[in-house]
């Protein structure tokens, strides 16, 4: 089964202090719950989130990315995408993703580890928790937030999501499943991302027209009037006067 959609089990991974450790949120296995359910459960983990204490980002990513797979459940892409996009944050917080070095690619090659990233380890040995934990979560929440922008569409939501597939596909740990769901958006996204760029690109062109012929309109001009001349040798532009228009 795919991890765009499913929620993880909540059982015991709040750990809130005294005596306010939330329900945890359960679906019967015997059906998928219906849009009601969802909204419900989106209620519960809200509700856990109140009271998990800001220190256990491992368990607030967790939470995070299962209101994120309901949203998906519900087709509310924004919401989707604003809550993987915090379970993200919240891990990166915890166990910050590595950090590409450029024009080093010997491989072996020890760093020095700088006080804040130092800090962070330490949290992370504190939480009980493995990189390999982390690592499960951010591909879940990867997942979500990447399916989120594919359904939202436009230019900037598919860039967002051939960057989240592109990441995922340098993940080793996708199961061979959400390795044929990334692969398969990898493939497709390239035409609909040139299809969004050249749409909105339109839009804007004729907003600016509009704007210039407004503007034009009292000298008895339009923009038509105006001609953008390309250097062949140079690759710059320039303008051209046509009164005749």
């Amino acid at each position: 089964m795919s991890s765009e959609t499913e929620p993880e089990k909540t059982r015991n991974t709040i750990k809130p202090e005294d005596d306010e450790r939330p329900e945890p949120i359960r679906f019967s296995p015997k059906r998928k719950p219906h849009y009601g359910a969802y909204s419900e459960a989106i209620q519960g983990y809200e509700g856990a989130l109140s009271t998990c204490p800001n220190y256990l980002e491992y368990e607030i990513a967790v939470l995070r990315s299962n209101i994120a797979a309901c949203h998906l459940k519900l087709a509310d892409w924004k919401a989707a995408m604003t809550a993987a996009t915090e379970a993200l944050e919240a891990l990166d917080r915890l166990d910050p993703p590595a950090k590409k070095l450029e024009g080093k690619v010997d491989e072996g090659v020890v760093e020095e580890v700088d006080e804040e990233t130092a800090e962070k380890i330490e949290a992370l040995a504190r939480s009980g928790r493995t990189r390999d934990d982390v690592q499960k979560i951010r591909t879940k929440a990867l997942l979500r937030r990447a399916k989120a922008r594919m359904e939202t569409g436009g230019w900037a939501a598919l860039q967002g999501a051939d960057e989240d597939y592109k990441q995922l596909a340098a993940m080793p740990n996708l199961s061979p499943l959400d390795r044929k769901s990334v692969d398969s958006a990898l493939r497709t996204l390239p035409p609909r991302l040139a299809e969004a760029k050249q749409k909105e690109m339109g839009e804007m062109m004729d907003k600016l027209k509009q704007l210039g012929n407004g503007i034009l309109k009292p000298f008895g001009l339009s923009t038509d009037n105006f001609n953008m001349i390309k250097d062949e040798k140079t690759g710059g532009y320039s303008m051209q006067f046509n009164q005749n228009k």
